[in-house]
Formats: C-alpha cells, structure tokens, sequence
C-alpha cells in the first residue's frame, strides 16, 4: 500500500472528471429527476457525491476535480461541494441539457486543456459505491503509466456471481501488474451466459470508470466521431454549451472507448457497487437480527430480509419477507427484492401519465430555498416557501395563474410591477397574473410564506423569468 502523500505526487498531472447527470430513475421514488440518487444519502451520511468528491481528494488537488451535472442539479451540486472545500466550486460544470456521457466529459476536458494539453484523465461516475483505502489509490495509480504510453485503461470488478445487470469485459493478454490488454466489451448478458463468464474466469464486470491522456483520447474523437470534433473544434469561437442541443446523444463507450486500438483493463483490487437498484441499496445497509435493513420512522413486526425504508411518516410492517418497501410523503413503492430491476418500469408508466412524482418530491430545493407543496387540487395549489437569508428569487411573471403570499416568519421584501413594500408576519399580498414579481429576503432570518396559487394552469414552466441572480434566464457567450 502506497503512502498518501506519494499518491497526491504521482496524480499530480492527472485531473479527475466525476459525471453527476444520471437520474436514478431505479431507485424511485425516493430518487426524482430533480433529486437524483447521487444527491441524495441513501444510508443516512454522506451524500453518493460527496462520498465520490472525497475519494477523489485523496489522489487530486481540489483545483484538479471537474463535477460535470445539468443545469437543473447544478446550484445543489456546488452547495455540496462548497460544504467539502470552497475550491471545488469552481470545478462545477453545468451541461445546457443531458445529451449522455462522451459531451460530458468534453466539457471538462474543455477546462483540462486549456490548463494542460498532456494532461491524464479518470473519469468517475458519482453514484458507485467504492471501500475508499489504499487499494483503491493503488489500483487508480496503475492505470497511470499505461494512459501515459497511450492506453485507455478501464477497471474491471471480478465478478462474485453471475450478474445480469451488469456489462462485462473480456481480458486478454497480460500487460504486467494486475493490467491486461481488453479483447473485448460485452453487453449485458442473459442468466447461462453470464455464468459462463463467471466459470471462464475471464471477464470483469465493466465498473465504467476510465483513465487516459486528453491528447489520445481527443485524437479518438477526430477519428470516430467527426460531429464531435466539429463541434469541439468550433469552442474557439463559441463555448461549447452553445449548440449543445444538436449534438448526437451518445455514450463515451460506444462513441468512442470500444473504438479505441489500445484498451487496457486493470484488476480492482477494491469493494465496488453500483448501487444501480434497490436489492444493491439493500446489500449495502446494516441488517437488525431479522436481516432487514431499516432507514427511517418504521415498525417491523415478524418481518425478514427487507428493505424497509420512510421519508414520510410511520411505516409499519407486519410478517414481511424479502421485499422492498420504500415510503415518501406522496408516493409509496412495494415490491419483491427479486424484482427491483422492474421498477424502472414503474417510472417509465408515470412518465407515460404525465405524472409530476418522477420529477420531483412534495419539497423542492432551488438555488433560493426552497419550496413544499402542502395540497393541490384543479385550479389550485398551496406551498410553503422558504427564502434563507440573502434569498432572492428571480424577477418573473405567469401567464395563467394569480398568487397569493402570506408571510408567516421573517421579513419578506416584495416587488409587484415598479412597486416595493416590506412585510412581516401575518401580513400578505395578491400577485396579479401577468404582473411582474420578485420576491427576496433582506433580513438576517429566514423568510417563510404560504403561496396561494389560482388559474387554469400552475405547472412550474409557467414562469418567464426577467433577471436572476443565479443566470438561470441567460447563457453567456452564446449568439441568440
């Protein structure tokens, strides 16, 4: 095992790119596309990303890790990473929308470059799960040397059963160390097929993480995905966000990884999940004597080998066996554990519906606070809106609906059109339709209203912003 601080001097022209835009529509419904599973602590501490950025830490700088996510995710991303180191923050990047993982890490190598053209490259996603020790730094520093000869090295997890949700990579002829040339990537395979993998002894499961050098890997670019490097090209122009829209939506292993001639995959020598569905957030929790493993306000009688998890008020169950019960305040999943690959299904129907429980929780956190839908019905919605202090919302306006504001703790600073008041608790204010409107905390205390809303339609795209103060309403640099 490798001292810590050789590991930081071996690393230090490495830079590690963490992708943070997957929506973990597996793990509903506590995971939503506005809260996804990397946001969220799925075992009482750290958040996934957070646990991924402080792994990281132990090998990079903080000036040399990139979180690439969306705009949507991207204010709570750089509060989490404020919280570990006020440096990270800056290494935030937002895609302009999800167009899949290769744009995504050409955004970051956009920032790498400028600073490096020769630099090495591991990309991480932010939702696997990794016993973060030496073993994890040693097996990360091997793939050094062959990214620096010119390799793309992946780490393949040797398997412990026959899995089918996982893709695969054959190895082939030895490198040196614990690093073989890949003789090829696999998809997901049936149930006989991924047990002959396990017999042959020569696959690994395919943890998608890689290393490389930004000039081989860039060079595979021009080569295989000539759109691609149009559109990288043209970042000496305008930023790379611009036409972001019309790009191909692919992944780095298609577009361009199982393309490559040189191709190496190490042996991990660490723990690893990718916490991908409910039966691996089971595998990973602490059992009770019954081997349930239990998160939140719940009562298990007679029960046996569940996951048993409440966000939302008392969950009690009676005489359970292996399955999976996951309780928020608006949505309940119950299911088998033998089952949980299906709840995809589940989103993929709700979506189909229209229905607002895959996008978002009763409580919604915003670069301003954050707001909870208390009840809704037709032609009405109430919330609880909260503003921290130096909160303040952008200047907007809504073509369908009429609001009414309460203020119930605080001191709320209101703008109506060309008209500003303050007001404090008990008092309230109506907000016409189509008036412009901000409201903002001037105090030192929270700000807490109830929001009234009326009128034929109250979904959230109904808001035409006017100035925001976190440049939700602009993208600079690009041509209109």
């Amino acid at each position: 095992m490798t001292a810590p601080d050789a590991h930081k001097k071996q690393f230090s022209s490495c830079h590690a790119v963490i992708l943070a835009g997957g929506s973990g529509t597996r793990l509903w419904p506590l995971s939503r596309t506005l809260l996804p599973k990397q946001l969220l602590s799925l075992d009482g501490g750290q958040t996934l990303l957070k646990r991924t950025v402080s792994r990281a830490l132990e090998a990079f700088s903080p000036e040399q890790v990139w979180v690439v996510t969306n705009e949507e995710h991207v204010f709570e991303v750089r509060g989490q990473l404020r919280e570990l180191d006020p440096t990270l923050e800056k290494g935030a990047l937002a895609e302009p929308q999800g167009r899949n993982t290769l744009p995504a890490i050409m955004l970051a190598l956009d920032k790498i470059v400028d600073q490096d053209p020769e630099a090495l490259v591991a990309v991480f996603p932010s939702d696997h799960m990794i016993e973060s020790n030496g073993d994890w730094l040693d097996t990360l520093a091997e793939a050094l040397p062959l990214a620096r000869d010119g390799y793309l090295a992946t780490f393949g997890i040797k398997p412990a059963k026959p899995e089918t949700g996982y893709g695969y990579i054959r190895k082939g002829d030895a490198l040196g160390g614990n690093a073989f040339a890949v003789r090829s990537f696999v998809e997901k395979p049936d149930s006989a097929t991924a047990e002959s993998y396990l017999k042959s002894g020569e696959y690994y499961w395919n943890s998608g993480m890689f290393v490389f050098s930004a000039s081989a890997f860039l060079d595979a670019v021009r080569r295989f995905q000539p759109v691609f490097w149009e559109w990288w090209e043209r970042r000496k122009e305008s930023p790379l966000g611009c036409g972001y829209g019309t790009i191909p939506d692919i992944s780095v292993d298609y577009a361009v990884v199982e393309k490559m001639d040189r191709l190496a995959v190490v042996e991990a020598r660490f723990v690893w999940d990718d916490l991908g569905n409910w039966e691996a957030i089971y595998r990973m929790g602490q059992k009770d004597a019954g081997g349930n493993a239990v998160q939140g306000d719940v009562m298990a009688q007679g029960c046996s080998d569940n996951l048993l998890i409440s966000h939302g008020g008392k969950l009690a169950c009676v005489g359970v066996e292996n399955m999976i019960v996951v309780q928020t305040r608006d949505a309940t999943l119950v299911c088998p554990r033998s089952e949980s690959q299906r709840v995809k299904d589940v989103v993929m129907e709700l979506k189909e519906q229209g229905s607002q429980l895959v996008n978002a929780h009763v409580t919604v956190r915003r670069p301003w606070g954050s707001y909870t839908v208390l009840e809704e019905g037709p032609h009405y919605k109430i919330k609880r809106i909260e503003v921290p202090a130096g909160g303040k919302l952008s200047l907007q306006m809504h073509h369908h609906r009429s609001e009414h504001w309460v203020v119930v703790a605080g001191t709320a600073l209101v703008q109506i059109d060309d008209k500003e008041m303050l007001l404090t608790e008990n008092q309230s204010v109506d907000i016409p339709k189509t008036s412009t409107h901000r409201l903002s905390n001037p105090g030192k205390v929270p700000v807490e209203i109830i929001e009234i809303q009326t009128g034929p339609y109250l979904e959230e795209d109904d808001i035409v912003r006017f100035e925001d103060v976190y440049g939700r309403n602009a993208k600079p640099g690009c041509a209109v």
